[in-house]
C-alpha cells in the first residue's frame, strides 16, 4: 500500500491504529503550508517553528483523542489549531485582532489582521480570540465554492492569480467569489449578532 495515495481521513484512519508512518505521511504533506501561514502571522522564524511544532503536537492530541471532524478537511482543521496557539500567544504579549475588508483584494490581504494594543484587558483580549475562532467557524456555512475560495486566500496563501490559474477560472471570477463570500460572513455575523470590526 502507498500511503501518499491515501486521502487524509484514511492516513488519519491508519494512525488511529497506530501506523505512524501515516501520520507521518499527512505531516509532510503539509507541513510547509501550516509552517506558512504560523510564519506570515507572527514573522519570526523561531517563534514560527515553536508555534508550529506545539500546534502538530496537539493535532496529534486530538486525533488520539477522537476530536477530529471526519465531515471537515485536514488543512484547515490544523490550520485553525495553528491559529488559536498564535492567537494564544499574542493574547499573552497583550495583542489582539480586528477583522477587516479594507485591504480584502490586495495582496496583502489578510483577513485575520493583527494589531497591537497595549491596554486592552483580558475580557477584551479573550472576545476577540472568541471572535477569531467563531468567523472560522462561519466559513463552514458558505457555499462550498466560496468556502474554497477564503480557504485558499488565508490557509493557503494563494494569490488571486493563483487561484485563478488553480481553479480554472478569471481572476475577475475569484474576486466575485470572494467578494461574495465576505457580504455572506457579514450576513452570518449579523445573523448570530457577532459584534466585529467588520468594516
Amino acid at each position: 500500500m502507498v500511503l501518499s495515495s491515501l486521502s487524509d481521513s484514511e492516513l488519519i484512519r491508519l494512525y488511529i491504529n497506530d501506523n505512524e508512518r501515516a501520520f507521518a505521511v499527512l505531516l509532510k504533506r503539509y507541513k510547509n503550508q501550516v509552517y506558512k501561514f504560523i510564519y506570515l502571522k507572527v514573522k519570526d522564524a523561531d517563534l514560527a517553528n515553536d508555534i508550529f511544532q506545539d500546534s502538530f503536537i496537539k493535532v496529534v492530541q486530538n486525533i488520539k483523542a477522537g476530536k477530529y471532524n471526519e465531515e471537515g478537511k485536514f488543512l484547515p482543521w490544523a490550520t485553525r489549531i495553528a491559529q488559536n496557539l498564535v492567537i494564544d500567544y499574542y493574547r499573552k504579549q497583550g495583542k489582539v485582532r480586528v477583522f477587516s475588508e479594507r485591504n480584502t483584494f490586495n495582496e496583502d490581504f489578510g483577513i485575520f489582521q493583527r494589531i497591537a494594543c497595549e491596554n486592552k484587558n483580558y475580557l477584551q483580549q479573550k472576545s476577540s480570540m472568541e471572535l477569531d475562532q467563531q468567523l472560522i467557524e462561519l466559513m463552514n456555512h458558505l457555499p462550498k465554492v466560496q468556502r474554497e475560495i477564503v480557504e485558499m486566500r488565508i490557509f493557503h496563501d494563494l494569490s488571486f492569480k493563483e487561484i485563478a490559474e488553480s481553479e480554472k477560472i478569471s481572476i475577475n471570477t475569484a474576486l466575485g467569489r470572494m467578494r461574495y463570500a465576505l457580504m455572506n460572513l457579514r450576513k452570518l455575523l449579523e445573523e448570530n449578532e457577532i459584534v466585529t470590526h467588520f468594516a
